[in-house]
């Protein structure tokens, strides 16, 4: 079979030889991009309506056997519990996040763990397309990893990856690591590695390979500077999993979330630590982001966070000061700028706090980022602690969300919550079932 290639608009799908900068059809910008073709038998035309000689029959879904599909474990707790329980045969998994916020690191543990100290037993294939061997063996050495059932490989040809991939008949294959996904290329092809062309083809036909062999693939992806992951969309969806991997890089706490999923839940995060051996799993998560001694400060005040199906204690902080320009700050981290805008004007006008002269400073001790609103209660109490100068008993816990009115609302899995900080020893809740408005929880607790 023969392949050539062609530029493909991706608005209206105009076909050039050639490339052109504006497509001559819809008049966009930049939109052709080159796509392999291919030229063989079973590629012919038939009748009228363009059929292939290939037809596919439907089958009827009561007719399809179910499959039990058996996880392969990595030995590493946290990305278990993301993956959903394991590896399943043929995943393609691809791992986005910031340079140097440990996804070769981690890919490298992972590559030990699956592997084994006997060649003909258990092998992983790392493909190194970024860094040289040397490198590796360097970051490998740091790590404490010597096993020999690790093999690399120089090389950012796609097709000579496939066809080193083909020889390892005989022997066990665990897993595939191509690092990254960027630096590979086609000579099908004549654009530049990371082009659109070259990383879409690229990460189609390792896929092939992978799902073909019932071979977990990973594939480390580049962000942009908005924080997305780098090259077409369409690497998102064709992989199975996409797993994002965040984290103050001042900071050792490193949080790994799955964007998607399609072999387990979507909302499952696992917890690292950057140490000098690697990263390792914390199991105990609330000892990364709560103090154990608790200082008895103003403006702190704990509260839990859902994620996945484990709740999370974590620490707001907040502080206020006279402000000394015309318009007052609002500085977040780790909530939404906005979200803490509304729940400061419903202080203002629900409860009487006036803080339209005063810069406000909230922060989640830890760098861990909260979406929720299970986190308002806590907030709310935070800023009325600091503003009143008054602090909060390190023994109360606050979770519940707050609405316009200025009502405490319950939230999902409250009760769970509520449960997990009485087993860390907290012994007072405040929730939507001890007050009804956050007015009367300010009064109670700092008037």
């Amino acid at each position: 079979m023969a392949f050539h290639s062609k530029y493909v608009c991706q608005q209206c799908g105009y076909e050039s030889t050639g490339w052109m900068g504006k497509c001559p059809e819809c008049g966009t910008w930049n939109s052709l991009v080159e796509t392999v073709v291919s030229i063989g038998k079973g590629q012919g035309i038939k009748g009228k309506r363009g059929l292939n000689t290939f037809v596919s029959k439907p089958i009827k879904l009561s007719e399809i056997k179910q499959i039990t599909t058996k996880r392969i474990s990595t030995k590493i707790s946290e990305l278990d519990r993301v993956l959903g329980g394991g590896l399943v045969p043929g995943q393609a998994v691809l791992i986005a996040g910031e340079p140097g916020i440990g996804k070769s690191t981690l890919l490298t543990q992972l590559a030990a763990s699956l592997s084994t100290g006997d060649k003909t037993s258990s092998t992983v294939l790392y493909v190194c397309g970024e860094e040289s061997a040397t490198q590796v063996k360097v970051r490998a050495d740091r790590l404490g990893v010597k096993k020999s059932g690790i093999e690399l490989l120089e090389d950012t040809d796609v097709d000579s990856v496939i066809n080193t991939i083909d020889g390892f008949k005989g022997q066990s294959l665990q897993a595939v690591i191509v690092d990254s996904v960027q630096t590979m290329t086609t000579s099908d092809l004549s654009g530049m590695a990371g082009s659109v062309g070259q990383v879409r083809e690229c990460a189609f036909r390792l896929l092939k390979e992978a799902k073909s062999l019932g071979i977990p693939l990973f594939l480390v992806g580049h962000v942009t500077k908005e924080g997305t992951v780098a090259g077409p969309a369409v690497l998102t969806h064709i992989v199975d999993t996409v797993l994002w991997f965040e984290g103050d890089k001042t900071l050792t706490t490193r949080v790994l979330r799955a964007v998607k999923n399609r072999f387990g839940p979507t909302d499952e995060v696992g917890v690292f630590e950057m140490e000098d051996r690697g990263l390792r799993p914390v199991d105990d998560v609330e000892r990364v982001f709560l103090e154990k001694d608790q200082k008895h400060v103003s403006g702190s005040v704990a509260t839990s966070v859902m994620q996945g199906t484990r709740p999370i204690l974590v620490e707001i902080q907040a502080l206020i000061v006279p402000t000394k320009m015309v318009i007052p700050r609002r500085v977040a981290q780790g909530i939404d700028s906005r979200r803490l805008e509304l729940l400061l004007a419903v202080l203002t006008r629900r409860c009487g706090l006036p803080l339209y002269d005063s810069d406000v400073f909230v922060n989640v001790a830890g760098g861990l980022k909260v979406t929720e609103p299970a986190t308002d209660l806590a907030i709310c109490l935070a800023i009325a602690s600091a503003y009143f100068d008054k602090p909060i008993s390190a023994k109360i816990i606050a979770v519940g969300e707050i609405g316009l009115l200025g009502e405490i609302r319950e939230v999902v899995a409250q009760a769970k919550r509520v449960k997990e900080a009485s087993r860390l020893g907290f012994t007072t809740a405040i929730t939507s079932k001890d007050f009804d408005y956050v007015g009367e929880t300010i009064k109670k607790l700092l008037k």
